[in-house]
């Protein structure tokens, strides 16, 4: 896919950060959009950057834990649209705690709406665009679906769900040759509204970490702007890549992990307890 006129762009978790600045960056380029958010206020707020644009937006309130609403969206996409071309999974959440004192419901949480809200949104919206022969997938993992981090085990075992169901499925688009790719997408620290929707739990201070200032300390490490991440999408979609690295953290974590596959665990433990040394 070369460029986006004309195309259509369905994409999850538009009310704000990564996907707010998709769509705006695709309206630009003449790409239609049906955008979907839990929150009626977010969609409400990207509506309003868009006004100005001539292309067709329709909106959708879609809880992607749900797979009916994301079936549901799918199907009034191509009604209201006649078609989709590309689908943009990105919706997400965090959740802080160690393994330990992680609930089981906290884990289905995250699990339901980071790997299935991707499987769903995936899933539902293929067939219909296999039928354009020209199309792309886009699912938004993390650094952290390469590289794990203590006080986010749940959060990196649905990333690294995403990095894998995403790296089988490009395979298979390319054994079929129908036209369609998919992209798998590793942002480091993006400033997006993950930090305000996170949970966190009394378990971290088993590791010197206090809960109350986890939100702002997660706050601090998301530095790259979220317009410059969905600029870097766009040309990796055009480009036709496989991943893509979204900022200088995400590129220096990477490259860890590859030098040293388990060492970069050691690097990582050393790092959290230098921090919980200095608080």
């Amino acid at each position: 896919m070369k460029n986006f006129q004309g195309k259509v762009a369905a994409i999850s978790g538009a009310g704000s950060g990564i996907g707010q600045q998709l769509a705006i960056l695709l309206a630009q380029q003449g790409c239609h959009l049906s955008l979907s958010d839990i929150s009626l206020a977010g969609l409400q707020q990207t509506l309003a950057l868009l006004k100005e644009s001539t292309v067709k937006i329709s909106t959708h309130m879609v809880d992607v834990a749900e797979r009916e609403q994301v079936q549901y969206w799918a199907e009034q996409t191509v009604r209201e649209h006649g078609q989709v071309n590309l689908i943009f999974n990105n919706a997400g959440v965090a959740l802080a705690s160690t393994v330990e004192g992680a609930s089981y419901e906290d884990l289905t949480w995250i699990t339901n709406i980071n790997f299935w809200g991707v499987v769903y949104g995936t899933k539902e919206f293929l067939p219909y665009i296999k039928q354009t022969q020209e199309g792309h997938i886009v699912n938004i993992s993390s650094i952290f679906g390469i590289a794990a981090q203590p006080t986010q085990s749940a959060y990196n075992a649905s990333k690294f769900a995403v990095r894998g169901f995403t790296e089988a499925l490009r395979q298979e688009l390319d054994i079929q040759r129908c036209g369609v790719s998919a992209l798998c997408v590793h942002p480091g620290g993006v400033r997006t509204n993950i930090a305000k929707s996170a949970r966190s739990n009394q378990s971290l201070k088993t590791l010197g970490i206090e809960t109350d200032g986890t939100q702002q300390d997660f706050e601090k490490l998301l530095r790259t702007p979220p317009e410059k991440a969905a600029k870097q999408i766009l040309k990796a979609i055009r480009r036709n890549q496989r991943r893509v690295l979204i900022g200088a953290d995400a590129k220096i974590l990477d490259f860890l992990q590859r030098l040293f596959p388990a060492g970069y665990q050691r690097f990582s433990v050393c790092l959290n307890r230098l921090q919980t040394w200095k608080d």
